[in-house]
């Protein structure tokens, strides 16, 4: 399978969205805002460089070291936008996981947070580019596993394999 450019920026472009959603989670720690910063650089025409991989690795690091359930996931939003950048192109239901998990951790910061998870989705969902949806669909479903981030990923996952047909 191909992953174009242009796909993989569109996807970037739609994760860093997601993830700056929640960014304010994070008050204390800029590398999650550096991850989205370098991912919408990216969306927008920059190049694939080390920078994006090593603010990725960076915001990883955030989530890591906080003990705030919604600023750990938030984090893990930036650290999905600024990897979808690097999106394999291999028929896997693990890629899946990269595709829908920057909208899925930001739902779930969101609810961590006393908000709504639903409400998360319902606005990824009405931002997400056709690109996004024919992406996903070149992958076999996913397996999201059992847990409250399992039941957000099905949700994401159902919604944009059904949008923009």
């Amino acid at each position: 399978m191909e992953l174009s450019l242009d796909e993989l920026r569109a996807l970037t472009g739609w994760a860093a969205a997601c993830a700056a959603r929640v960014v304010p989670l994070i008050p204390d720690d800029p590398r999650p805002a550096a991850a989205i910063a370098a991912a919408q650089e990216f969306a927008t025409g920059a190049p694939r460089t080390k920078a994006l991989r090593t603010a990725a690795w960076a915001a990883l690091a955030a989530a890591g070291g906080t003990s705030d359930a919604a600023a750990s996931a938030a984090a893990r939003a930036a650290v999905g936008a600024a990897g979808a950048a690097y999106l394999h192109p291999l028929e896997s239901p693990h890629q899946v996981k990269h595709i829908v998990g920057p909208a899925q951790q930001a739902a779930l910061a969101r609810e961590l947070a006393g908000g709504s998870a639903a409400a998360e989705i319902e606005w990824a969902l009405s931002q997400a580019p056709p690109e996004v949806s024919a992406l996903l669909r070149k992958f076999p479903p996913g397996k999201p596993g059992r847990t409250r981030l399992g039941e957000l990923h099905r949700q994401l996952e159902a919604a944009l394999r059904e949008q923009h047909p």
